[in-house]
């Protein structure tokens, strides 16, 4: 199970107005090697209150470097405590790379990859797209960024940059919402009617391969669905949320009578790093809160079924899983769920981190 290690910040750079790329020295190197399109899930002390957050790594596997962009977030302490006070030599705690928003590549293959993303929702697909450009030379990519004007627009120069050196092998194409474009079709907000419009005169989904799409909950689901319309098949469409509508279950500060009944009690048995517990929970506590409130240091990091650093898998019993934006759907069925999103169904659970 993945703990938390010390980094150095050796570099914080401004991409835009509110959003910072910190460059990171880990003091256990091997601990943080990554693949493309991988998150570190980070903790920080806010007036003695512990905040973990999941910021996607954006450099590609080659460049030698670990990097994550940050941007700030009206009212997130993490994020602004990031953009205006982290500077060089400062040391952060951070879980190892954790996450499943990639495929396999393969030096000899020929494919072609499309991406959306949607703001802050490039920095994991900046690092699948410079990690495929370099790794897979005879494969191509197009991405299409969603931004509100050109001044919003992270990692602007670097796209640029990339655009240039893979001429030929990488396509941009920006839509912003407010600023004026040359083509219509580049303006407003991506939706299941630009897709339409863009996969009839732009993008040719019968020589997709893959596609890749991070952002905002609903620009997500209608882009997925409009690919799938246009005839992709689920198993070639990847997704990854950085933010999501359900705020996560809260933790139980008192127990109620009806939940300290006995119909309403289940066992559990909770294994991490080798070590088991056994408790216990009421039915109406998510898996995860009732571990933590039992002294087992479970790893979490979002509480609302987005990150999948909660990831734990079912042995014994039944769970009602709420909400689910992290796992694919043959993990489910091989009985992974995620702990914060899990109510127990069973007068009996058991669930295993290690696995």
């Amino acid at each position: 199970m993945a703990h938390f290690h010390s980094l150095s910040v050796t570099d914080v750079k401004k991409t835009i107005r509110d959003a910072v790329v910190v460059t990171l020295k880990p003091d256990e190197p091997n601990e943080f090697d990554f693949i493309q399109g991988q998150y570190l899930t980070f903790r920080h002390s806010f007036d003695g209150e512990e905040l973990r957050r999941s910021y996607s790594i954006c450099a590609g596997v080659d460049e030698g470097l670990l990097q994550v962009g940050i941007k700030k977030v009206d009212g997130g302490a993490f994020s602004t405590w990031a953009n205006e006070e982290i500077k060089v030599g400062d040391k952060l705690e951070a879980m190892p790379p954790m996450g499943s928003f990639h495929t396999s590549l393969d030096a000899g293959a020929a494919k072609h990859y499309l991406a959306f993303a949607g703001g802050s929702g490039i920095t994991p697909v900046l690092s699948i797209l410079k990690t495929v450009l370099a790794r897979e030379p005879q494969s191509r990519f197009t991405l299409v960024y969603a931004n509100r004007a050109v001044n919003t627009i992270m990692f602007r120069e670097e796209i640029e940059d990339l655009k240039n050196l893979f001429m030929g092998r990488l396509n941009i194409i920006h839509v912003l919402e407010s600023d004026a474009q040359d083509i219509d079709l580049f303006a407003g907000r991506v939706d299941a009617e630009k897709c339409g419009l863009l996969f009839k005169s732009w993008i040719h989904l019968d020589d997709i391969d893959a596609a890749f799409i991070c952002g905002p909950e609903p620009m997500m689901l209608a882009i997925a669905e409009a690919l799938k319309e246009h005839g992709m098949k689920d198993e070639q469409i990847k997704f990854e949320l950085f933010a999501s509508s359900q705020p996560g279950r809260a933790r139980q500060k008192v127990v109620s009578d009806a939940a300290s009944r006995k119909d309403n009690q289940t066992t559990a048995k909770v294994t991490l790093d080798g070590e088991s517990r056994t408790f216990k929970m009421p039915k109406d506590m998510s898996l995860l809160e009732a571990a933590i409130e039992n002294n087992v240091d479970a790893p979490y990091a979002c509480k609302a079924g987005v990150c999948s650093t909660c990831r734990a898998k079912v042995l014994e019993g039944e769970v009602e899983m709420i909400t689910n934006h992290a796992l694919e759907d043959y993990e489910v069925d091989r009985g992974y769920v995620l702990t914060c999103q899990c109510l127990p169904i069973s007068d009996n659970v058991v669930f295993d981190y290690d696995q």
